[in-house]
This record gives C-alpha cells, sequence and structure tokens, in this order.
C-alpha cells in the first residue's frame, strides 16, 4: 500500500497515511502522489478501513510542489504532473470515508491544499498555513481554488492567494480552516482518538453525509432535498441503523459495524 515516499500503517480500523519525505518537508514528488492514489483506492473497499488520517514525517506536515525543481521543467510536464494530482483530489472526495487531515509546521501550497480537500483538518498549535504559490509567479492548483472560497469567501480566500502570508492555526480555527487544535506533543495521540471515534461510529451514514454534503457545493436545494430523501431511503435498511435504534430503546453505546 505504500512505498518510500509514503508510510502506512493500519491500527484498529483507522488507516494512516504519513508523507515521508521529510529531508524536502514532504513537498510532492511523482510516487508520493501514486501512493496515495493506489492507498485510497484500496481503502475504499477495505472493510477493514472506516477512517484515514493523513499527516507528515518530520517537522512538517507538506511544503506542497518542489520549489528545487521549479524553473526546471515543460508545461507538458506540469500538465501531466496536476493531471495526476487533480486524479488524487478527486479520489478523496469519492471515497465515501472521512478524511482527516493532522497537520503540523508547515502546510504550504499544495499541501495547504491536500489539507483541504480532507474532510476534517486536525492541527498543531505550531501549525502555519501559507498559500504560496503567488511568491513563485502561480495560481494555486490541487484544488484550492475549488474549496478555498467555499470555505472561507471569495474575499477572504482572494487575500491569502494574493499575498501568500503564513497565518497560525488559531486564525486558521477562526476562519473555519481548522476544525480542532491540539499541543504539538499532544497532536498524534489526540488525532487517533478523535479517528478512533469516528471509526466505531456508523460508517455507512457518514459516507452518505460526506458524498451530500460535498454535492451541495454545486447543487440546488431541491437536488439536496432530493438526494437527503432517496438517501435516507436507503440508509434506514442498514444495520447500523438497526443498532442504533434498538440501543437507544436499551439505553446502552450502540456497536456499529459499518453495515
Amino acid at each position: 500500500m505504500g512505498n518510500e515516499h509514503l508510510l502506512a500503517s493500519l491500527e484498529g480500523h483507522v488507516l494512516s497515511l504519513k508523507l515521508n519525505r521529510p529531508e524536502s518537508l514532504n513537498s510532492f514528488s511523482p510516487q508520493m502522489i501514486q501512493g496515495l492514489i493506489n492507498a485510497l483506492e484500496e481503502a475504499r473497499s477495505s472493510e477493514d478501513v472506516r477512517v484515514i488520517t493523513i499527516s507528515g514525517a518530520g517537522r512538517s506536515f507538506s511544503a506542497g510542489g518542489d520549489v528545487k525543481t521549479m524553473g526546471e521543467t515543460t508545461p507538458g510536464v506540469i500538465y501531466d504532473h496536476i493531471g495526476k494530482l487533480n486524479q488524487l483530489i478527486k479520489l478523496m472526495k469519492e471515497v465515501e470515508k472521512p478524511i482527516i487531515a493532522v497537520v503540523h509546521g508547515f502546510a504550504a501550497g499544495a499541501g495547504f491544499n491536500l489539507a483541504l480537500a480532507c474532510d476534517l483538518i486536525l492541527a498543531a498549535n505550531d501549525s502555519k498555513f501559507v498559500l504560496s504559490f503567488s511568491q513563485v509567479g502561480l495560481i494555486s492548483d490541487g484544488g484550492g481554488l475549488f474549496f478555498l472560497p467555499r470555505l472561507i469567501g471569495t474575499h477572504r480566500a482572494k487575500e491569502l492567494l494574493f499575498n501568500a502570508e503564513p497565518i497560525d492555526a488559531a486564525y486558521a480555527h477562526s476562519l473555519g480552516i481548522v476544525n480542532r487544535i491540539y499541543p504539538l506533543e499532544e497532536l498524534e495521540a489526540g488525532a487517533m482518538q478523535y479517528a478512533q471515534r469516528l471509526a466505531n461510529g456508523p460508517i455507512k451514514a457518514y459516507g452518505m453525509i460526506k458524498k451530500i454534503a460535498d454535492q451541495s457545493l454545486v447543487s440546488s436545494l431541491d437536488e439536496i432535498l432530493e438526494q437527503e430523501r432517496i438517501t435516507q431511503a436507503m440508509v434506514v435498511t442498514t444495520e447500523d441503523h438497526q443498532e442504533g435504534v434498538q440501543a437507544f430503546k436499551e439505553k446502552r453505546k450502540p456497536v456499529f459495524k459499518g453495515k
């Protein structure tokens, strides 16, 4: 599932994917992107995987594109590279399981956008988020121009994109980018505890929530209402729903199986 640029481990029902190019602050490589694609393709159909986390080895989450190789490539190579990155981003939204970004240090450029493509962001209090593209005369890629304006509004998004100035975890939380903040030394354990709690929940329902919430960004109210109606009629047939109702009646904690 993993490779030398991506470490993978399964704990309980949580698949942990760790970007592993610490010498370059986990800047993206073709091997890393393909590793993420392969891991997510396997995870989407695995009953053993209910929640996925993405984190970074070393001092930071990810610096995004490798600045050392910029200026040494061709438009065709960039076009193909971003095509592969786009494949990853779309797959992240298609996988009907929660994906959590676990961020420390810098989440810069496409690394920031990789975190935005996740369903939740848990961050260390030392985290810095920066859309650094304009510093080198580029536009944002990796879905940032889709996700960020919808998350914080176009004016604030443009400010972050134009100025390319780092923002800290507290400000990112105030904007609605970050869900929770942890002391750095507690991030890994706190994120795993959070992920395990989700993994013990009704994963089928979570998958439907993710799918419809994402569709709401580009759909009308009528379309979402109908999707809710159709989906709810299906979800009531799941074992998890029956278990939830039975547990409520028996005044006990439900034991969901993701079925």
